[in-house]
């Protein structure tokens, strides 16, 4: 199911940056709650990271954001805890649940999986989808899809 069939509020925006990209991510985390599971999409070097790093200055958090590419999970404090995951390197659903990432998913914090359709299956049915599409050198299209009974 893509983002449009499932959406029951969604936003697009255009980023011309990678630090207008982050900007976008800070503004998301001003539209998430306690318990959020956000599905990161988007082909590499599309800016996923860049786009979790707003999250995290949305929440509070001041460390160094990087892709949690051979640590599978990053967790980091702030307002809320955010739960930065990454499935690119996993064989499935199987070891993405071997690593206890799933565990994370409706606790307190927010739940970020970069490479979300590599484990599409666990994915909970309301989570937020943010797609983010290369349309230039520099340009990415970010679209954040809300799930009916899920709107900010």
């Amino acid at each position: 199911m893509n983002s449009t069939e499932r959406a029951a509020f969604r936003f697009e925006q255009v980023s011309a940056s990678p630090l207008e990209t982050i900007k976008i991510g800070e503004e998301l985390a001003a539209l998430l709650w306690p318990g959020s599971v956000v599905a990161l999409r988007g082909t590499l070097g599309a800016g996923k990271t860049q786009l979790v790093k707003g999250l995290a200055r949305g929440l509070g958090i001041h460390e160094e954001i990087t892709s949690p590419s051979y640590t599978i999970i990053s967790e980091y404090e702030g307002i809320l805890p955010l739960y930065h995951m990454d499935a690119y390197r996993l064989s499935g659903e199987e070891e993405f649940i071997r690593t206890g990432a799933e565990e994370l998913f409706y606790g307190k914090g927010i739940s970020v999986v970069e490479w979300s359709e590599r484990v599409q299956g666990l994915i909970p049915a309301d989570a937020v989808l943010a797609e983010i599409a290369i349309t230039g050198p520099e340009e990415r299209r970010v679209t954040v899809s809300y799930p009916a009974g899920k709107t900010p």
